[in-house]
């Protein structure tokens, strides 16, 4: 792992080289499932972001990437420079807000609201543009994964399922070898699918960014040559997004088209396929949620196992094909006996009063706007609790980090001060039932929005959610790109 401190003194070389000054600020942005490190960078007048990522070449590939889908008017950040040692570049900065932002807090409010399906129609007209100009403009032996996603690479998913979450639970039966001998069969089936188009490889809605109200794509570095149907499958079958089915169908459609303008000898093969891409898709992210969740233990993804098993469950009677896969079929239909390990979490009545919290700096943006129109709510000064902002060790972290979640706890004052807090909320929050109020404003503030009201956040949204199971508590923080997934 990289030394902080000599990342932050060249993160703020290659600004000084671009820009002309030194960065006035760099803050951490959330960690990915992968190994690379994000930062913002600002001064007054720029923002961009810095990313660190020891694979140079998956680093060079996605300058090269960034380069030609930029020229096919795929709408990606540009990259501005990369270091002599290929592994710290500067890119365009395009904002805290993804997709998958605006679908949760959508789905907090109790529905997905209709105003989104014109993000996912773009999306899916950009995808056509992606896959089939793509292919024509980007050389595949610049990729970083130069292999195609043939049928080994289709079996290595089906492997990281079973190795990463099949195993990990006794309570699902199954004979190894025929197993083995079906994924291998399902495998090769897929495999007949045409894989000669660029393919992004995680086209879901975390990786597309709203700025000045159009997409644009990030997380490309992985882009290969494969089929069509898998990026498809990862924007609409993406569990936590909860797209609904009508909206899936819909937007289906209008892909195979968009394929028929161009590609028409492609759509009966695409729409044979396209259900087993889904179960593949879905088996794949239960592997990860095991890997990154069981075994990593990292929280967003074991919450997010509930919604992969709801999903596939219900996909399972769509794989309408003769193949011999009893053993597989039979494991999938076994996931239903796990709901009661990873329940969904019940949903909310939009009746219910939505508590919102988030965290601040009085520097910056200062006390948010309430969006609710009832002109605020309860905020809190955290700028008297002990400040990690101050310690060098803890500078490039946030409030949500280990290291200054345990140097925060450990003081009396942080303690005190979340234990009155809670106590003043308490006494809010029965007050704002009985009135059946809908909406409840909390914020935190301290000097840089980064560490001590980012900590206290979360730290009051976790004990309302634990005392108040059947309210919708949110937590977000302005001065960070936080995702709650």
């Amino acid at each position: 792992m990289v030394d902080l401190l000599t990342l932050k003194k060249q993160l703020e070389t290659l600004f000084r080289e671009h820009v002309g000054t030194l960065p006035q600020e760099i803050h951490p942005l959330p960690e990915s499932g992968s190994g690379r490190l994000y930062y913002r960078l600002q001064n007054k007048k720029t923002s961009l972001i810095g990313v660190w990522n020891e694979q140079k070449d998956e680093n060079q590939a996605f300058v090269y990437l960034s380069e030609m889908l930029t020229k096919i008017g795929f709408p990606v950040p540009k990259v501005f420079t990369l270091s002599t040692d290929k592994q710290t570049y500067l890119q365009e900065d395009l904002g805290t807000t993804s997709l998958f932002a605006l679908v949760q807090q959508s789905l907090a409010q109790g529905e997905f609201h209709p105003s989104l399906l014109d993000f996912y129609k773009d999306a899916v007209n950009d995808l056509i543009r992606f896959q089939l100009k793509g292919s024509e403009a980007v050389d595949f032996s610049k990729t970083f994964s130069t292999t195609a996603f043939d049928q080994k690479a289709i079996l290595a998913d089906l492997h990281y399922f079973y190795y990463y979450f099949v195993k990990l639970h006794p309570q699902l039966h199954y004979n190894e070898f025929k197993l083995q001998h079906d994924m291998e069969t399902f495998a090769s089936y897929l495999a007949g699918e045409p894989a000669n188009f660029l393919m992004y490889r995680d086209f879901q809605s975390r990786n597309i960014m709203i700025h000045e109200g159009k997409n644009y794509y990030i997380d490309f570095q992985g882009a290969r040559r494969g089929p069509l149907a898998y990026d498809l499958v990862s924007l609409l079958y993406q569990v936590k997004a909860q797209l609904p089915e009508s909206y899936r169908a819909l937007l289906i459609n209008q892909y195979l088209n968009e394929l028929k303008k161009y590609k028409p000898q492609l759509v009966a093969s695409f729409e044979q396929h396209f259900p087993g891409f889904v179960l593949l898709r879905l088996s794949q992210v239960l592997g990860a949620y095991g890997f990154r969740g069981l075994i990593q233990k990292k929280s967003h993804f074991l919450e997010s196992i509930p919604f992969a098993l709801n999903s596939l469950s219900k996909q399972l009677n769509k794989l309408n094909t003769d193949l011999e896969i009893d053993e597989l079929k039979s494991v999938w239909k076994q996931l239903d006996l796990l709901t009661a390990k990873y329940p969904l979490p019940q949903k909310q009545a939009f009746s219910s009063l939505n508590i919102k919290v988030s965290s601040f700096s009085y520097k910056k943006g200062g006390i948010p706007d309430d969006p609710d129109g009832n002109g605020g709510g309860f905020v809190f000064d955290c700028r008297f609790l002990p400040n990690p902002g101050r310690e060098i060790q803890y500078k490039m972290l946030t409030g949500r980090d280990e290291a200054v979640k345990s140097f925060l706890a450990s003081k009396k004052e942080v303690q005190d001060f979340l234990e009155t807090t809670e106590h003043l909320l308490t006494k809010a929050i029965q007050n704002y039932q009985s009135r059946r109020f809908s909406n409840l404003m909390i914020s935190f503030g301290c000097t840089g929005g980064q560490h001590r009201s980012v900590f206290c956040a979360e730290e009051i949204s976790q004990r309302l959610r634990t005392k108040y199971p059947d309210l919708v508590v949110s937590c977000i923080h302005h001065e960070q790109a936080f995702e709650n997934e």
